[in-house]
């Protein structure tokens, strides 16, 4: 937490205690408001609708929920030459910085603190990559306070999403929403570890949704909440009214440290895919079509901000060479759906399916053109 980014006004710092990765968030929530009139008939249990008192059934999504959240501890050991007498001036002056002496092989240790959700009930458990990195040891307890070697399945440093397995047999599991119809305003509620402290439930609203160029991995695409989220918060679950997973919490901005009302979460449709895959092949797959650097429209473009993305650069040879895409096309939409940001246009992109085409709608010198590329496997490239 001592690596800072200056970003709006905010400091980026990591969820996961002892790591340095994310950001920090807050917010202050107004209680509901009450209904002007009793509710006809109680909405479905399953569906966790607006009650008579003006909100969800929090205790309900709480008890659903904390069961399968996890705390994860991982151990990181590093080697290094150090001497205990390194640090005394008086032996490096006497001595010289490159006496033998002074570099005797120490063992550092460092210990990671996060959470982590159950989405198998025979031991899979997904979290963030920040947590469980360079671990060499991983350490699970249960909300039931069972302990478990947790083995590292995968991970996906560029979404910041990993798997754990630990060797179980009917854990209770959190059930995968869909995050595309998240909505700005909707109840959420967030659980996790923050500070050691075990299955702490917080609540709040979705504040933003598609929330990109934050700065903390490549494929952003995030839900923004101000349900309370603090160090150890990380690869927990963000929960919306019907007890469903439709984020990952990972990260915060704060200027202090801790909660300030800015979250994101991963959302679950991504997460979702990138679990699959890593339980499935122990790796992600992605599309790529060779272009390498894209911006956001400038005024230079002739078009608003938001009205599509600017090709920059991309490599001689590539799917979208050989297909006639060119630098200073702009792409205004893709498969039909509009491109309004370049971390939009590069989510589309990695997600398309290697081996099918891609139908890119670009706009060259005031003419709109439709250009089919092929997809190719990323195999490292962003």
């Amino acid at each position: 937490m001592r690596s800072r980014v200056l970003l709006a006004a905010a400091v980026v710092t990591s969820l996961a205690v002892g790591v340095a990765v994310g950001a920090r968030l807050a917010g202050r929530l107004d209680p509901p408001t009450r209904a002007a009139e009793p509710a006809a008939a109680p909405a479905p249990a399953a569906v966790a609708a607006a009650s008579a008192v003006g909100g969800p059934d929090f205790s309900a999504i709480a008890r659903r929920g904390t069961p399968a959240v996890v705390n994860i501890s991982a151990l990181q050991v590093y080697r290094a030459e150090r001497s205990p007498f390194s640090s005394d001036p008086f032996f490096r002056d006497f001595f010289g910085q490159d006496f033998p002496g002074l570099r005797m092989p120490l063992e550092e240790r460092k210990t990671s603190l996060g959470s982590g959700v159950v989405v198998g009930a025979d031991g899979v458990i997904v979290t963030n990559n920040h947590v469980i990195e360079h671990a060499n040891q991983i350490a699970i307890t249960t909300s039931d306070h069972r302990r478990f070697r947790g083995k590292l399945v995968g991970t996906d440093p560029v979404t910041d999403i990993a798997v754990v397995k630990i060797d179980a047999r009917g854990l209770p599991t959190l059930p995968w929403g869909d995050s595309s119809r998240a909505a700005v305003g909707e109840y959420v509620v967030a659980i996790g570890n923050p500070f050691q402290l075990n299955q702490t439930v917080t609540m709040g609203i979705i504040s933003a949704t598609g929330r990109s160029n934050v700065g903390i991995v490549d494929y952003e695409d995030f839900i923004q909440t101000d349900a309370a989220i603090n160090p150890g918060n990380s690869g927990g679950a963000l929960l919306n009214a019907r007890s469903e997973l439709i984020g990952i919490n990972t990260a915060i901005y704060s200027e202090t440290g801790g909660y300030q009302g800015i979250g994101f979460a991963v959302p679950a449709n991504l997460a979702r895919t990138v679990v699959d895959q890593l339980v499935r092949q122990g790796r992600v797959v992605r599309g790529w079509i060779g272009i390498t650097k894209i911006s956001d429209v400038a005024d230079a473009s002739g078009l608003e901000s938001g009205q599509g993305v600017v090709i920059v650069e991309l490599l001689r040879g590539s799917p979208a060479d050989r297909a006639g895409i060119e630098p200073g096309d702009v792409v205004v939409a893709v498969d039909g759906r509009t491109v309004e940001t370049a971390s939009q246009l590069r989510n589309e992109l990695a997600g398309a399916r290697v081996g099918t085409e891609l139908r890119l709608t670009v706009r060259r010198d005031g003419r709109r053109l439709q250009v089919l590329i092929p997809i190719e496997e990323a195999r490292g490239r962003v």
